[in-house]
């Protein structure tokens, strides 16, 4: 433990029904430091900060917070403490305003009355702006702003509360490498004027990049505390997952069968233009480019969630004339989203209906449904991808984000299908399960099926695809062969630039 830190935590153990979350963890935070807490999806890293917020109960051990215990109470009694969190899903009120985010339920009023004093809100609000160093209008609507400006916004509540301690889960999961960078900026000049960061991340090189010091957490368990100075990626990785990890984008060539998906000059106004691209059996395609360049809106499109406006969708030869999602599946299609949680799962039920949703006519015989057929093909799922759950009735929202992603494909995989949209498969999701999900993707392709995926990561996307179509401002700008594609090139032509001169 270092000498006189700002957060001590001590033996802390959780315990949910049939699942053990925590046991004898501990914690210990610097004063003006980045601590990282890093570990697979389910080691625990959520469950302890929960508990330190107050929202659980530890069934054991102690919290010290600037020398005093801190008493397992609520969470208001944590904020008032000086101990803040910016979780991962942002949850602002769109239509107020930035000043009105910062301080809302704690509005200053003027004196002897409930009256907001607005201009003294918007005043506070401006100062703890510019002591974050970001040009952010107050007046301006939360609606207004970009997924990085609003995070910055939520640290500037964070400081209005007088915060000493601030968690920052999975800070950077959705933002561009320029708005990461400038976050980190942020972040470090917070820390810079004595307050500390608990900061919670997969990004390994992000991660030994800002933070101080490290702490890993492996199945529930504390594993050790490291300088970010002398510790390497794959020394962490190691350190994450107990065992050496040497099989990420082991991705397997294969021969391309008979063309499965072919898009002719698909066009959705506001979206994407002419876009052309062929999907052979035992490929996986890769679909890149900047954020907001139209990958996500292509695959929507192809699924059918979104209509495109002119362009032909072809499966095994045969024109899709009216683009549903039932049309889709009915062709064997399968869409991994996004956001698993805003549009992917069904968050208040439980593992088997969420895993089965797509496919019980399947299972049905007459008018009645096989649940003891569904249970044995559910549990072949949950046995073949190594989904860490109690059991199938428990609830998905208890889930780890890596294996709830994994419900998802079970989803899709009980399904059949012979066409496999990925969009950000292994978003938030540990390397362990990166792995596992990527060797998962070389199955498939193997088998025959044809995948299209869309991924931010670059080593993800040169790892795994056997082509790339690269997507600018919603118009295909090139196509390259595995063997060709360097992160160069394909930062080119995501940026609108010739090949030409290329020699890289």
């Amino acid at each position: 433990m270092q000498a006189n830190p700002l957060l001590v935590m001590k033996g802390i153990s959780k315990e949910f029904p049939g699942v053990r979350a925590l046991t004898d963890v501990q914690l210990s935070v610097r004063t003006g430091s980045v601590h990282a807490i890093v570990g697979e999806n389910g080691a625990g890293k959520s469950t302890l900060m929960k508990v330190l917020m107050g929202m659980y109960r530890p069934d054991s051990g102690s919290i010290e917070f600037k020398g005093k215990s801190l008493t397992f109470g609520s969470v208001s009694t944590t904020l008032r403490t000086g101990i803040s969190m910016i979780h991962q899903e942002l949850c602002p009120v769109p239509e107020l305003t930035v000043a009105e985010n910062i301080f809302l339920g704690r509005e200053p009023t003027y004196p002897f009355t409930w009256w907001v004093d607005s201009r003294r809100m918007i005043g506070a609000a401006e100062e703890l702006l510019e002591q974050l160093r970001v040009p952010i209008d107050p007046r301006c609507k939360m609606k207004d702003l970009s997924v990085a400006s609003t995070q910055i916004v939520e640290i500037a509540k964070a400081l209005s509360c007088d915060s000493s301690l601030i968690i920052m889960d999975e800070p950077t999961s959705t933002l561009t490498e320029k708005e990461t960078s400038r976050l980190l900026t942020v972040i470090r000049s917070i820390t810079n004027h004595g307050r500390s960061i608990i900061y919670i991340s997969h990004k390994l090189d992000e991660v030994l990049s800002i933070a101080d010091q490290v702490t890993v957490l492996r199945d529930g368990r504390y594993v050790d505390t490291v300088a970010a100075e002398i510790m390497d990626r794959r020394r962490l990785i190691e350190m994450m997952v107990g065992r050496q990890l040497d099989y990420l984008f082991r991705k397997e060539t294969v021969p391309p069968g008979p063309v499965l998906l072919e898009l002719r000059n698909v066009t959705k106004k506001g979206a994407f233009r002419e876009v052309s691209f062929q999907v052979h059996r035992g490929e996986i395609v890769g679909i890149a480019g900047l954020m907001g360049a139209g990958r996500t809106e292509i695959v929507e499109a192809i699924f059918g969630l979104a209509p495109f406006d002119s362009g032909e969708i072809l499966v095994n030869g045969h024109r899709l004339d009216r683009m549903v999602p039932q049309v889709a599946i009915d062709h064997g299609m399968a869409l991994l989203t996004e956001d698993r949680k805003l549009s992917g799962l069904f968050l208040p039920l439980d593992v088997q209906m969420n895993m089965s949703i797509a496919s019980l006519d399947r299972f049905k015989r007459g008018v009645f449904v096989d649940h003891r057929r569904i249970d044995k093909e559910c549990w072949t799922q949950v046995n073949a991808l190594e989904i860490k759950t109690p059991g199938l009735r428990d609830a998905v929202r208890n889930l780890s984000g890596g294996n709830q992603q994994k419900v998802l494909i079970a989803r899709w995989l009980l399904t059949d299908p012979e066409i496999l949209l990925l969009d950000e498969p292994t978003r938030g999701i540990d390397v362990g399960g990166k792995a596992e999900i990527h060797r998962w993707m070389t199955r498939l392709a193997a088998a025959g099926k044809a995948v299209v995926m869309v991924s931010s990561e670059m080593a993800e996307m040169m790892g795994m695809s056997d082509r790339i179509v690269v997507i600018h401002e919603g118009r295909v700008s090139g196509v390259l062969e595995r063997a060709e594609a360097t992160q160069r090139r394909i930062m080119r032509l995501a940026m609108g630039l010739s090949m030409a001169d290329d020699s890289s």
